[in-house]
């Protein structure tokens, strides 16, 4: 089957939901009102089939000069295991490249699939003091789960707080 990952438009972001709905009933992924999705389109990329049905999705949120998250990352169930998963998530990190981005954040149940593209589970303190009071500001769930407050903890209980280092040379190839 081919598939192909593109970014996602606006008349995609009722098949994101119908995608990932299942996953926040079992409590894999946050659940989000429609209208989150359609603010956020542009941060998302899709895997579309030959027949422009969705079967993969993924975001990527910058929350800071050098720090994104990568968010609802999300294969559909008939689609597992087959390499949707880590195609999203290289174009996810190239697009964070692009961005000129060092560090990308996640919070996932996923740790082997994270840990298998590089990514370690996160130390307390990933940023400095002035970073940390600037994010305290954000009314983003993301922001609070990336900082490990304690209001969002029942939400996140379980899951795992994981970052990547990208490459320098990652970063700076990709503004020429």
């Amino acid at each position: 089957m081919s598939i192909t990952v593109r970014p996602a438009r606006p008349a995609d972001v009722r098949a994101i939901n119908r995608l990932v709905e299942p996953m926040t009933h079992e409590g894999i992924l946050l659940g989000k009102d429609l209208v989150a999705y359609y603010e956020a389109v542009q941060e998302f990329l899709v895997a579309v089939d030959a027949s422009d049905e969705i079967v993969g999705c993924g975001a990527l949120h910058v929350m800071w000069e050098d720090l994104a998250e990568v968010r609802t990352l999300a294969v559909h169930p008939d689609q597992r295991g087959t390499g949707i998963g880590h195609r999203m998530l290289t174009a996810l990190l190239a697009r964070a490249a692009q961005l000129g981005l060092r560090r990308v954040f996640c919070l996932t149940f996923e740790v082997d699939f994270f840990s298998r593209h590089g990514f370690s589970v996160m130390d307390q303190d990933v940023v400095d003091a002035e970073v940390y009071n600037q994010l305290l500001r954000s009314a983003d769930e993301g922001v609070a789960e990336f900082l490990d407050l304690a209001r969002v903890k029942p939400n996140t209980l379980g899951n795992t707080r994981m970052i990547i280092q990208l490459d320098a040379e990652d970063t700076s190839a990709q503004g020429s």
